[in-house]
């Protein structure tokens, strides 16, 4: 059995008063998630996430080690699949989607983020960050 591990986050702003998180649509297979990616060499779960939102998106952003929460699941019959979540505050909005992986990008105001979501794994999440974000002052 394969296994395979991911690091990334729900990026979120504040815009307007409102909080938004980050959503990206994945070329290939079309579904609406988060910036997320494999870890390479020896890196830790953060500098995982933060590559892979830099890669994914072209955004900087501060991560909050305080929320830390994995996702398992089996994309194929043979392999099992460990995605990790951070929530992380953009440094600024201005994304700049990887073109050879995200066919588009999206700042959704937080409570309507579950309607643009494919997967029930990442609703789960969703509604945890929003909690976790809204102790924040």
């Amino acid at each position: 059995m394969a296994f395979e591990k991911s690091c990334g986050a729900i990026v979120y702003r504040k815009f307007h008063g409102n909080t938004e998180v980050l959503l990206i649509k994945h070329l290939k297979s079309g579904y609406w998630s988060f910036p997320k990616g494999h870890s390479e060499g020896d890196e830790t779960e953060v500098e995982t996430a933060l590559r892979e939102i830099k890669e994914e998106t072209g955004l900087d952003v501060f991560i909050d080690t305080g929320f830390r929460e994995t996702v398992t699941f089996s994309p194929r019959r043979d392999s099992t699949k460990m995605v990790v979540y951070f929530v992380a505050k953009a440094k600024n909005g201005d994304v700049l989607p990887q073109a050879s992986e995200i066919s588009e990008t999206k700042w959704v105001e937080i409570n309507k983020a579950m309607s643009y979501l494919t997967y029930d794994n990442d609703r789960v999440i969703v509604s945890k960050a929003k909690a976790f974000i809204a102790l924040m002052k």
